[in-house]
């Protein structure tokens, strides 16, 4: 472009060298010349009905491609709205820039009509932030925004341009570098550091593989595989992670953690060496630290050096992309498997044993009753339809649990929640963006009656684009995870959980032009689900399930990973 051209000509401009294909947002009054430039743009604008939304939606996008995320929202309220979205994505590493809109230079500061401090306000929410108020800085902020949001470990990165530089006029030029000179991504890990971890791996009698969202986020999921199978140890991927290892590998244990499975967690017990591998020791998995693999030494792999040594020191840090150190670890114990591989033979064959003896004696049962649909039926019933190739999204709860207890994932980039910040109606407007970023895939919004009805405008974006999601409400009548506390722990005073009022499925759904229905009997559970699947458009299918089911295993607040409450206390006869 050698002709003068607006700011917000610009922003589309650098958009499109990024590559950008679709933007989720809401307009207003700061961001219109913006939303004036996108009228002539090829650039698809997904219109959604809140901003926090428009930030879920891009991290379903996100999540589902590995790609960079975009949302868009006005100055003031437009903007606020992004902040739980952009938390979430940071809690969870995921890549997304967000543009808002900002009030014209001269004004900040003065508290001018939908003024808010943006900038100010989402620097702790975000990985970067930018507040543009020179037009001449306006590409190398987009650009780096990309760079910073893309590379080393994800993140959101927020871009802030007042409505002057959207007005204003210049000439662009390509943006050809990104130099920033205080931003060090470390990638290859240290070679010395990778040639012991593979010699403490070999030397290990009970090796177990602690895998996370790190492998999803470095596309590492074949190098774990490899590994796995190289050095034949079970491993666990965490709520983050799973997909990372098919749920179908015969290496692949379960979830581990607050929810996770007796074995899974038994395993992280007694191990004796610890392989973390992109995780960041999160506390709904170590449980109470003090007592987390206490004889194990750990070797902890991670791009992000904040992160070794945060919770648990490891013996053996590895600063570095973990699919390129995974490489370089399989080559080095591949180097060293002649002189070392059979040197605890027996050992690890025993470990197997007691691995697959705590599978036995625990497993995740799929509970079923003639009278009334068990959660466990339901998800079940899901996997079975999904067969580990569907992209499933949810809220935050029981039925978030019980999706990773039961429902497998044979890829990554299949499982969409909202781990670190646990956010409620992330799973609808997610799905959104999933769909959109893969139309050939099966996607299944799974929803609690409560987190859906926080984002129920989202099916007018929905309608409005005949997207086939599958929304399935597993409908307890409660906040089932808070009513779960409340009872094991608040002596069952159930205060302010119960959800009344929930709508007729079948009036609300065709409200906007699309089929629901309210399934109760579990003889007609299968074949509703494979009546929505089959539908060519969006459902909505409102599952009524046991009110009061825990979900099991359990490790009460405070507790360690192995001290688990396996199910409900049976009462005692007389």
């Amino acid at each position: 472009m050698s002709s003068l051209t607006t700011g917000a000509k610009i922003v589309l401009e650098c958009l499109q060298r990024e590559k950008v294909e679709i933007i989720f947002g809401y307009p207003g009054g700061v961001t219109l010349p913006l939303y004036d430039a996108m009228y002539d743009s090829p650039i698809k604008h997904v219109l959604v009905r809140h901003e926090q939304n428009a930030a879920f939606a891009a991290q379903g996008y996100a999540r589902a491609t590995g790609k960079v995320g975009v949302c868009c929202a006005t100055s003031g309220p437009g903007a606020t709205n992004l902040v739980t979205g952009l938390v979430d994505a940071m809690m969870d590493s995921i890549p997304i820039v967000a543009l808002t809109g900002q009030v014209t230079s001269k004004l900040i500061g003065s508290d001018a009509f939908q003024e808010a401090d943006t900038f100010g306000i989402t620097r702790s929410a975000t990985k970067h932030n930018f507040l543009v108020k020179n037009l001449a800085e306006l590409p190398q902020a987009i650009h780096e925004a990309f760079h910073i949001a893309s590379t080393g470990r994800p993140g959101p990165v927020l871009v802030d341009i007042t409505k002057d530089v959207f007005q204003g006029q210049a000439h662009y030029a390509p943006v050809s570098t990104i130099h920033l000179p205080g931003y060090k991504v470390y990638t290859e890990g240290h070679a010395g550091q990778i040639r012991r971890a593979a010699q403490m791996i070999w030397e290990a009698k009970r090796p177990f593989v602690y895998a996370g969202g790190g492998i999803i986020a470095a596309d590492a999921s074949e190098e774990l595989r490899e590994f796995v199978e190289k050095i034949d140890a079970p491993a666990v991927c965490t709520l983050m992670g799973l997909g990372g290892l098919p749920g179908t590998h015969p290496n692949f244990i379960s979830m581990p953690g607050m929810h996770g499975s007796y074995a899974a967690n038994m395993g992280m017990t007694e191990t004796d060496v610890l392989i973390a591998l992109g995780v960041r020791f999160d506390d709904r998995v170590t449980g109470r630290l003090a007592a987390f693999a206490p004889h194990a030494k750990v070797i902890h792999v991670d791009i992000d050096p904040a992160e070794i040594g945060k919770i648990r020191t490891p013996e053996i840090p590895i600063v570095g992309d973990v699919k390129r150190v995974l490489k370089k670890l399989t080559a080095a114990l591949e180097e060293t498997a002649g002189e070392m591989k059979g040197k605890n033979a027996t050992s690890r064959a025993a470990w197997w044993g007691q691995i697959k003896e705590w599978q036995r004696e625990h497993p995740f049962v799929v509970e079923t009753s003639t009278d009334e649909i068990k959660p466990q039926h339901l998800m079940a019933e899901i996997d079975r339809l999904s067969g580990g190739e569907a992209i499933v999204t949810s809220d935050v709860g029981q039925h978030q649990m019980w999706g990773a207890q039961f429902i497998r994932f044979n890829h990554p980039r299949l499982w969409i929640n909202s781990g670190g910040l646990g956010s409620m109606g992330f799973g609808l407007p997610s799905a959104i963006g999933a769909q959109f970023a893969r139309p050939d895939k099966l996607v299944f919004a799974i929803v609690g009656d409560g987190g859906f009805q926080m984002s129920i405008p989202e099916l007018a974006t929905i309608a409005n684009h005949a997207l086939p999601v599958k929304i399935i409400v597993m409908n307890n009548g409660y906040l089932g995870m808070v009513r779960q506390w409340q009872e094991l722990f608040y002596n069952n005073r159930l205060s302010s959980v119960q959800l009344d009022g929930f709508p007729d499925p079948e009036k609300l759904a065709g409200a906007y032009g699309f089929k629901g229905r309210t399934v109760e009997s579990p003889r007609e559970l299968r074949s509703a689900l494979e009546d929505a699947v089959r539908e060519p458009g969006p459902y909505l299918l409102n599952v009524k399930v046991t009110p009061f089911e825990n979900v099991y295993p359990m490790v009460p607040a405070g507790g360690a990973i192995n001290e688990m409450v396996l199910g409900a206390v049976q009462p005692v006869e007389a």
